[in-house]
């Protein structure tokens, strides 16, 4: 099976009872009848689209309520790093309304995408609002990067990151270089794989962007200590250097 073939009108149906449970009234009939016949001939970002724009119809305008009534629906935090995505897929379509309209209500974003990444990825979600605000964004994950969740810190690196698969190229880390850098320095000996990894790929694509920066990051880092899981980020960001 395609992994595009997982959000089929099965999905749909049990997406839409989920929301049913937490929000009084929502159709769950109206809501399967308006992707019915539409998802077989789609990939995987135009099906998610679909079921986004039935769900947007279903529910309302009011944002807030909204991601009100996402939160209810997310369930239980991932107890291990492992794990999002292998379980969390189902809830896409809650990331993608946030990066549609996440701006209307920045703080609230942050505050459901901060447990959205707990369960599922919020790394494309949060880039609308790095994109539109990126200082008051970057501040805000410069706090995460000490959050007791790996998820968390992970998000605070992962959705800087100058090309990350599947989006558009952002470069808030080129226009908050400084906020960037401490992101990063931040994270450059957490004790996670999950963590390491996703420092190391903002290196690796600042590279590509401007290898100066990488290599203001990786000389600031050395002068001032060294650790197993900062040579590894190092090593890993550096994968593509010739």
């Amino acid at each position: 099976m395609k992994f595009k073939d997982y959000y089929d009108e099965k999905y749909v149906r049990e997406f839409g009872e989920k929301l049913a449970g937490a929000r009084a009234g929502f159709d769950v009939k109206a809501f399967c009848g308006a992707v019915k016949g539409k998802l077989d001939d789609k990939e995987l970002f135009p099906r998610l689209d679909c079921i986004t724009d039935a769900m947007e119809a279903a529910l309302g305008d009011d944002y807030g309520k909204n991601i009100g009534t996402l939160f209810d629906i997310l369930g239980d935090e991932l107890p291990r790093a492992e794990g999002m995505f292998t379980y969390g897929w189902w809830l896409w379509p809650a990331g993608r309304y946030v990066e549609r309209h996440g701006n209307e209500d920045r703080a609230l974003s942050l505050e459901f995408l901060r447990e959205l990444t707990k369960r599922f990825t919020g790394e494309y979600a949060i880039r609308p609002l790095l994109k539109e605000n990126p200082a008051e964004v970057m501040d805000e994950l410069i706090l995460w990067t000490r959050d007791e969740s790996v998820h968390v810190r992970r998000l605070a690196s992962e959705g800087v990151r100058t090309r990350l698969p599947w989006s558009p190229k952002l470069y808030a880390a080129l226009e908050e270089f400084e906020r960037y850098t401490e992101i990063l320095t931040n994270l450059k000996d957490d004790p996670e794989k999950f963590v390491q990894k996703s420092v190391g790929n903002n290196l690796n694509d600042l590279f590509k962007d401007a290898p100066e920066k990488a290599e203001f990051i990786i000389e600031k880092w050395r002068a001032s200590g060294s650790s197993k899981a900062q040579e590894w980020i190092i090593k890993h960001g550096m994968r593509n250097r010739k």
